[in-house]
């Protein structure tokens, strides 16, 4: 009897110590916790918090009964949606975005970044790059209202020069073939500049050695950019594939909703826009909280494989 209270009282020991080294360090760096806790308190109440409501998407939630008092059906909303005529199309769509903005959005930003990084002329460069970060200022809102304006059949200023041009103009607005590339493109359009200050911030850490060695070999612009700029992006851009691909399905459905017609649901209707309108418009919060959950588990499994695959191939991974 007496050994066991000695062994239980020795494994207090350390434990009562560590807990007062804790304690300890959080006074001795008080301002650092302070610092950070505006930022530990948004994830607690604003990403943690509403993740207690997950628990309706498995129930026939009713908001006269509550969350707990709401019965239990299990998995049936997740089985409606699946078995729903609806699920391929919304599926499709997203993907198709997702892929398509990726495609063509992904690369836009490294050229750019590129690009700036060799111009010499100052007053050239500082106007090229607000010229191109200026868009992201403009919020989605304004920017839908611009690509109507712009796009209208009768009066759209991009529509008028392809007729000028001798071309008819397509429906932009109307025509589901024409939905994807219009979303993309504008999107691009605001954010490429924006996204090159991370791979500008890449290239600062180049050492300036490197390119004098390479001028004195005779190595051209083009073959010092090859070899020397984009070798120094693979991380940034490894870990922003990561994250752009874990966030495939992600699509968000303001910009969507607002250029959405009802000549363009074909192509436009996406999982985030089906989500709020079963949500929001219809009131069936259950099963939009169940679509909205298999599209975060299914982010979070390809952001997971990605990262695997990444890690075992190369040295740059998120974890």
């Amino acid at each position: 009897m007496g050994k066991t209270t000695l062994n239980s009282n020795s494994a207090a020991l350390p434990l009562q110590s560590g807990r007062r080294g804790l304690w300890k360090r959080i006074l001795q760096n008080w301002e650092l916790y302070i610092f950070i806790a505006p930022a530990f308190f948004y994830f607690l109440i604003f990403a943690y918090g509403p993740m207690y409501g997950i628990q309706i998407a498995f129930k026939n939630f009713i908001p006269t009964m509550g969350i707990t008092g709401s019965p239990w059906i299990g998995f049936d909303h997740f089985e409606r949606f699946f078995e729903s005529y609806y699920f391929w199309d919304l599926l499709w769509n997203t993907l198709s975005i997702s892929l398509y903005e990726l495609a063509v959005g992904f690369p836009i930003p490294i050229i750019l970044a590129l690009a700036f990084n060799e111009i010499r002329t100052g007053f050239f460069k500082k106007m090229a790059q607000t010229v191109t970060y200026a868009p992201h200022f403009i919020s989605v809102v304004v920017m839908a209202g611009m690509i109507v304006t712009f796009l209208s059949p009768s009066t759209g200023i991009l529509v008028k020069m392809v007729e000028w041009i001798g071309f008819s103009a397509p429906d932009f607005l109307t025509d589901p073939k024409w939905f994807k590339t219009v979303y993309v493109f504008s999107g691009v359009w605001q954010s490429a500049g924006w996204g090159t200050i991370i791979y500008l911030a890449a290239l600062s850490g180049v050492d300036p050695g490197l390119h004098e060695a390479a001028v004195i070999d005779g190595a051209s612009r083009f073959q010092r950019v090859r070899h020397i700029n984009i070798p120094t992006l693979v991380p940034t851009m490894t870990i922003l594939l990561i994250l752009n691909i874990g966030s495939l399905l992600g699509v968000g459905f303001e910009k969507i909703l607002l250029l959405q017609n009802s000549l363009n649901m074909e192509a436009s209707d996406v999982i985030s826009t089906f989500v709020y309108r079963s949500g929001l418009v219809d009131a069936q919060y259950s099963f939009s909280t169940a679509i909205g959950l298999f599209n975060s588990i299914i982010n979070a499994i390809l952001l997971i494989v990605v990262n695997q695959i990444v890690r075992r191939t190369s040295e740059n991974s998120l974890w």
